[in-house]
């Protein structure tokens, strides 16, 4: 028990945890390290875990091995008119080989920064100027990100990092070139709208000719239809009286005679002056007066 509270043993316990927690370090998985020996990289290829170096003599570097996001400053940029636009845009990284990335930049993740930004800015300016305001706005953004990425992930391929991502949040136009951006604009907007309502106006006239062209040939071809169907008609009654007449000459002329008093008496107010013994009024002398005759 004494000997337990001596404080020698005591040191000599606390001496010997040390070392011994000296020679090992963790490595989680959202980390990258390396060991530096001497001055020299020595291992870089560790796997999550415990691993064993050698105390004093081995340097631990460990570097975040998420993917980070870089937020850079709004710039002015110039297009292919000439016409300054402020772009801001944000960059997605990540150490892909943490020898490469400690030969290049350094022991400090933050020292980064200011290159991805310096060869984000030259990427994104080298790309603006081949474009006009109107395809940095439109729907070509995505390509244009795109091509910034890789451009960009090929240059920082060189510093041990991956570009995961590049988007542009936002394109603005300074405040002394917004009127003539946006007055242009009208103005093309509203020529487009010209030669759309020309190209309509011209199309309803031809398909208004074309209209009353197929009226004219379908009225004409009923007419035609009907005058056939009406002279059809005429010549199958022409037939019919020519035949009825045939069957019985004195009856049919009875009829049409009957037909003439009723269309000539249907008005009480009508007056004939005729002669008693006219051809109209044959019938009238006796029911034998006109057969025969």
């Amino acid at each position: 028990m004494n000997r337990i509270l001596n404080p020698i043993f005591l040191a000599v316990l606390v001496l010997g945890a040390l070392i011994l927690s000296s020679l090992f370090f963790t490595v989680h998985e959202r980390e990258l390290a390396l060991k530096v020996r001497l001055g020299e990289i020595n291992r870089s290829d560790y796997e999550p875990g415990l691993h064993f170096r050698v105390p004093v003599a081995d340097k631990i570097i460990k570097f975040d091995g998420r993917v980070l996001t870089l937020d850079v400053k709004p710039e002015k940029m110039l297009t292919a008119e000439k016409k300054n636009v402020i772009v801001d845009f944000f960059i997605k990284w990540r150490i892909s080989d943490a020898e490469t990335f400690y030969k290049r930049i350094g022991q400090v993740e933050t020292r980064a920064d200011a290159r991805l930004t310096q060869l984000g800015n030259n990427e994104v300016r080298n790309a603006f100027k081949q474009r006009t305001i109107r395809q940095v706005v439109s729907s070509a953004r995505s390509t244009l990100m795109d091509e910034i990425g890789e451009k960009l992930d090929a240059q920082a391929n060189g510093l041990g990092i991956e570009i995961v991502d590049v988007r542009i949040k936002k394109v603005e136009l300074p405040e002394d070139v917004k009127g003539s951006v946006y007055s242009r604009m009208e103005k093309e907007r509203a020529k487009i709208a010209r030669e759309i309502r020309s190209e309509g106006e011209e199309s309803s006239k031809k398909i208004q000719a074309t209209a009353d062209r197929q009226r004219e040939e379908i009225l004409a071809t009923a007419y035609s239809t009907a005058e056939q169907t009406r002279g059809a008609g005429d010549g199958e009654s022409a037939r019919i009286y020519a035949e009825a007449y045939s069957q019985n000459p004195d009856f049919y002329s009875l009829y049409r005679s009957l037909s003439a008093y009723r269309a000539a008496f249907n008005n009480n107010n009508n007056v004939l002056l005729l002669k008693s013994d006219s051809e109209f009024f044959r019938f009238f002398n006796g029911p034998a007066a006109g057969v025969g005759q």
